[in-house]
C-alpha cells in the first residue's frame, strides 16, 4: 500500500481552491441569526404578551441550570467504573464499593485468588548504556502482562548497565518466555530465579536492617553479607593455621578485591573473608555495599550481646546461659582440661592434645555464635556451637563429664537451633558418632524431621528447620538414650 504525502504547498493550494464555499456558509449562517433576532424582538416588543414570554424564558434557564448543576455534582462524586473483563476480576471476587454480601467471595478472597495467579520472579540482566535500552525491556515485559515491582540498576565499569527486577507475572508465563522476552529486547546475560514475599522488602530498607543487626552482634556479619547477594558461599579464613603458621590464603587487602564472581574482603577480626557466587557475577555496586558492612564491623570493634538466662536444672542447681566469645577462652581451657579423653574424643574426631587449639577458632563470632554454660560460681562447664559452613549450618555440643545427662545439653541445643532459625537457615547438620546415644537422642528430641547419612562409624544427622514434613531414612535402627552428653563434629 502506497502513502500519499501531501506536502505544504498542495494542502495551501487546496485551501486556496476551497475558502469561497465556507465563507457562503458561514454569511449564510449569519442572515439567519440576523432574521431569528429581529423576529424574536418584534414579538417582545409589539406583540400582547412580551413580558409573560421573557419571565418564562428567564424561569426555564434558571431551572435548566439548576438542574445541570445537581447532576455534575452526583455524577462527579460516584465511583469509578470497574472493569469486569474476564483477565481483570477473578471469579467471585466482590468488587469495590459493592455491598458487603453481594458476591459470593470477599476482598480478601479476591486478593489471595489473584495471588494464586500470578508469580514472582528476581530477575537480572545485562543490557547496552544508552538512552532507550531500560524502555525497551519494560515495553518488553509489558507485552507478557508482568508488573515491575522493584529495579535497581548496576552500572558496569567497561560499559552497560545490569537491571536488576523483581517481577510479577501471570503464572502461566514460564522462566523460559520471560528471558526470550528480554533477549529480544536487548538484554543478554540473563538471571531469573523464583521469588518470594520476602523480597517486597526494597534495598534501602534491607540494608539498613542488615546493618543494624551487624552493629548488635558481631557474629552477624557473615549472615549480613549472604542476605545482602543472595545465594552464595562464604568462607572466613583465619589469619593463622591451626598449628600457628601464617595462612597465605588469609591474604586481603584493606580495600578488598573483586574478582567477577569472587570477592575478598579483610576481616576486621583478623584473616580475610571470600564470598563466592559462581552463577552470577558481582557488581561493582554489590562490592561497595559488602565493604561498607565490614568498615562497620571494623569501627564497632569486637561485641557480643550480654543477655543471659538462669535455668534450673532438676535436681536443684542453677547454670546460667549466655553467649561466648573470645574473651571466654581461658575458661574453655580449663574446662578441657576436665574432660576425660573419650569426651574430647567424641566431640573433635582427632587427637585429644589438638582440642585446644580449635577453641580460639570455635569462639570467635566471625565462625558464628557460641553458647556457654555456667555455674553458680561462675565455672564454665558446657559450650555449644553454631558453625557458618560456607552457605551450610553446623551445630556442635561438649559436655563436661560431671554435668552430662542433666538436660544442659538439650537446653544448648533447643536453643542454637532457635538461632539457626532466627538467621533463615533451612537446615542443620551435626556431625558425630553412630555410638553417641545422648547425640542421636537430643536431636531427636527437637520434634524436626531428621534425615541420616553414616558412613565409616561418622553419622550425619541433618534437621530439617522448614515446615514441611520430611520422611527420614534411617539405615538401621538408632539406639534411643534419656540424656544427651557431648557431641563430635569435625575440627572447624
Amino acid at each position: 500500500m502506497t502513502e500519499r504525502i501531501r506536502t505544504p504547498a498542495h494542502r495551501h493550494h487546496r485551501h486556496h481552491r476551497h475558502h469561497w464555499r465556507r465563507d457562503i456558509v458561514e454569511l449564510a449562517a449569519l442572515f439567519c441569526a440576523v432574521a431569528v433576532a429581529d423576529g424574536i424582538a418584534n414579538l417582545v416588543v409589539h406583540g400582547p404578551k412580551g413580558p409573560v414570554l421573557l419571565v418564562a424564558s428567564a424561569v426555564a434557564l434558571l431551572v435548566t441550570a439548576a438542574f445541570h448543576t445537581w447532576w455534575a455534582r452526583r455524577h462527579s462524586h460516584a465511583p469509578p467504573p470497574l472493569s469486569t473483563a474476564p483477565s481483570d476480576t477473578a471469579p467471585g471476587a466482590v468488587l469495590a464499593g459493592s455491598p458487603s454480601g453481594a458476591a459470593p467471595g470477599s476482598t480478601s478472597e479476591s486478593t489471595a485468588q489473584t495471588a494464586a495467579t500470578t508469580s514472582l520472579w528476581r530477575m537480572r540482566t545485562t543490557v547496552r548504556d544508552e538512552p532507550g535500552s531500560l524502555a525497551a525491556l519494560c515495553t518488553a515485559l509489558a507485552r507478557h502482562g508482568v508488573d515491575i515491582l522493584t529495579l535497581q540498576t548496576h552500572p558496569l565499569p567497561e560499559g552497560g548497565t545490569v537491571d536488576e527486577f523483581l517481577l510479577r507475572s501471570p503464572q502461566q508465563l514460564a522462566s523460559a518466555d520471560l528471558t526470550r522476552a528480554i533477549a529480544g529486547a536487548g538484554g543478554h546475560s540473563t538471571w531469573i530465579e523464583r521469588a518470594d514475599a520476602h523480597d517486597l522488602v526494597d534495598t534501602p530498607t534491607r540494608v539498613l536492617g542488615l546493618a543494624t543487626r551487624t552493629a548488635l552482634d558481631a557474629a552477624e556479619l557473615p549472615l549480613a553479607l549472604r542476605q545482602l547477594l543472595g545465594r552464595c558461599t562464604i568462607h572466613s579464613i583465619p589469619a593463622t593455621t591451626l598449628s600457628g603458621r601464617p595462612n597465605a590464603a588469609a591474604d586481603a587487602p584493606v580495600e578488598g578485591v573483586l574478582e567477577a564472581t569472587v570477592m575478598r574482603l579483610r576481616d576486621p577480626s583478623g584473616g580475610a573473608i571470600t564470598v563466592e557466587r559462581p552463577y552470577l557475577p558481582f557488581t561493582p555496586t554489590e562490592f561497595a555495599r559488602a565493604r561498607a558492612l565490614v568498615e562497620l564491623d571494623t569501627r564497632l570493634g569486637p561485641r557480643v550481646p550480654r543477655s543471659q538466662d538462669v535455668l534450673t536444672l532438676p535436681e536443684g542447681n542453677e547454670i546460667t546461659v549466655r553467649r561466648a566469645d573470645a574473651s571466654d577462652l581461658a575458661d574453655a581451657r580449663a574446662m578441657h582440661d576436665r574432660c576425660s579423653e573419650r569426651t574430647l574424643g567424641l566431640r573433635y574426631h582427632g587427637p585429644v592434645a589438638d582440642a585446644d587449639r580449635y577453641l580460639g577458632h570455635l569462639l570467635s563470632p566471625r565462625f558464628g555464635r557460641t553458647l556457654a554454660a555456667t555455674t553458680a560460681s561462675g565455672k564454665l562447664v558446657a559450650l555449644g556451637h553454631l558453625l557458618w559452613d560456607g552457605d551450610e549450618t553446623e551445630v556442635a555440643l561438649l559436655i563436661e563429664d560431671d554435668w552430662q545427662r542433666r538436660g544442659i545439653g538439650s537446653e544448648l541445643l533447643r536453643r542454637l537451633i532457635a538461632m539457626a532459625v532466627e538467621t533463615g537457615c533451612d537446615s542443620v547438620y551435626a556431625v558425630t558418632q553412630a555410638a553417641n546415644t545422648g547425640m542421636v537422642a537430643a536431636m531427636r528430641g527437637l520434634g524436626l524431621p531428621l534425615d541420616y547419612q553414616i558412613e565409616e562409624g561418622t553419622l550425619v544427622i541433618t534437621a530439617r528447620l522448614d515446615a514441611t514434613p520430611v520422611v527420614s531414612r534411617v539405615p538401621y535402627e538408632l539406639p534411643r538414650a534419656q540424656h544427651p552428653y557431648g557431641q563430635q563434629n569435625h575440627p572447624r
